[in-house]
């Protein structure tokens, strides 16, 4: 029998799951939505319903008894107050809620350092010191801890990529001794291992309503953007990841740190790598603000990629960038307007990709490895016209992306588990 492993990825809108081989391809995937459970997708029991049932239509398609290890990613920076036997005691907080305690922001921001992920209302480490005024607390999870307790029945473990946001040190591999200046009782801080590390095995419970073997372990997950990246197939220094979204968003793997809080930029680390990157407000949402999407496929049907318009567009939908160029109000530049729909949408085209190589370029300024090859995901990655002009503008290899499935990306850390303990 072949041994599989299970990631799983619990999101915004729902939970996924995937098993796959040690080679890496994926044997089945299962999901279901969060409304299918419930209207609140902040609701703890909500997202352990739909995980239940993303595994259980997974599960339905293997042989259980294959399965090896599991690992979860979740939203990075969604946290939740739970006591002693991981009840959650109040609604979490989501990775884009915000702390409206002006005293807690101020205090993170005058103990941090300038460079930690910290900073911020949204911060992990806000939500934590806010949650910690709640009668019975026994600690603060992150939303992938909470999950994989649900499996392992461990709820006092996080992963290096989860706890990033909440403060703590990955050079250093240990929460600094400044969070304590903050007046965070250190107590209730989860103990932290590295993504892929096994933290113990099924719960009689859990392997009983799985119908999986007890001995399966439970190994630290990660981020759900973190997962994202690996789920590519993205594995060396140099390799990049463009996601072509809504937003623009790159991310470099590199072999040192890189840290610039001007833009926006900190480092998770994977192993002895680490994963930088940045996100322009250029991207998909401008190219809607002109076109439907219908209109942008007809367009680029038109479009010859290997010759270049002559304008110098900055797409933006409104004033105001973050990265790769730093500036509140830097405007957008979308003139001339040429008369043909088909060379607005192709400047477009080429002034994102230059914003793309900016980017990387920046990133490689501030330390990161020269750019060697690229994997692109989101919608935008499967236009043909718009890929051929990014690899002109770009230079270097475009490589497919093994998947863009974020559970993809935690199963390769649950195989990681699984192999340094001698499982596979």
């Amino acid at each position: 029998m072949t041994p599989l492993v299970v990631g799983i990825d619990i999101g915004t809108s729902g939970a996924r799951a995937v098993a796959m081989r040690q080679d890496f391809s994926i044997a089945a995937q299962s999901a279901v939505p969060l409304d299918k459970f419930g209207p609140n997708p902040r609701d703890p029991p909500t997202w352990w319903q739909a995980v239940q049932a993303a595994l259980a239509g997974l599960l339905s398609s293997i042989d259980r008894a294959t399965v090896r290890a599991i690992a979860v990613d979740g939203t990075s920076g969604t946290l939740l107050p739970v006591d002693i036997d991981g009840r959650p005691l109040a609604e979490p907080l989501m990775y884009n809620d915000k702390v409206d305690d002006v005293d807690i922001v101020a205090i993170v921001a005058r103990e941090a350092p300038e460079a930690s992920a910290a900073h911020g209302p949204t911060s992990g480490l806000a939500k934590a010191l806010r949650f910690q005024r709640l009668p019975g607390m026994a600690g603060v999870l992150h939303q992938a801890d909470w999950i994989a307790g649900n499996l392992s029945g461990r709820f006092d473990v996080s992963d290096e990529n989860n706890a990033l946001k909440t403060g703590y040190d990955v050079e250093a591999r240990r929460w600094p001794h400044w969070i304590a200046a903050t007046g965070m009782r250190m107590n209730l801080l989860p103990d932290v291992v590295e993504p892929g590390q096994v933290t113990g095995t099924l719960t009689t419970a859990a392997a009983t309503l799985f119908g999986l073997p007890r001995d399966v372990v439970v190994v630290a997950g990660t981020t759900d953007g973190c997962a994202s990246f690996l789920a590519t197939g993205a594995t060396a220094a140099g390799d990049g990841v463009t996601a072509l979204g809504s937003s623009l968003t790159i991310k470099i793997l590199s072999d040192r740190p890189i840290s610039a809080p001007r833009f926006g930029i900190y480092s998770h680390r994977l192993g002895d790598t680490w994963l930088a990157g940045g996100a322009s407000n250029s991207g998909g949402k401008v190219l809607a603000r002109h076109f439907p999407l219908a209109r942008i496929i007809e367009l680029s049907a038109m479009i010859d990629p290997a010759t270049e318009t002559g304008l110098d567009y900055y797409p933006l939908g409104t004033a105001g960038e973050r990265f790769p160029i730093a500036d509140p109000g830097l405007p957008p530049r979308l003139t001339p307007r040429p008369a043909d729909d088909a060379d607005y949408l192709k400047a477009m085209f080429e002034g994102m990709a230059a914003i793309e190589a900016l980017g990387y370029g920046r990133l490689a300024e501030l330390g990161a490895p020269a750019l060697t090859s690229i994997r692109s995901v989101g919608g935008g990655a499967a236009n043909p016209a718009w890929s051929a002009i990014r690899q002109r503008k770009l230079g270097v290899a475009f490589l497919p992306a093994l998947s863009d499935e974020a559970a993809a990306g935690t199963a390769r850390l649950a195989l990681k588990g699984a192999s340094e303990t001698g499982l596979l």
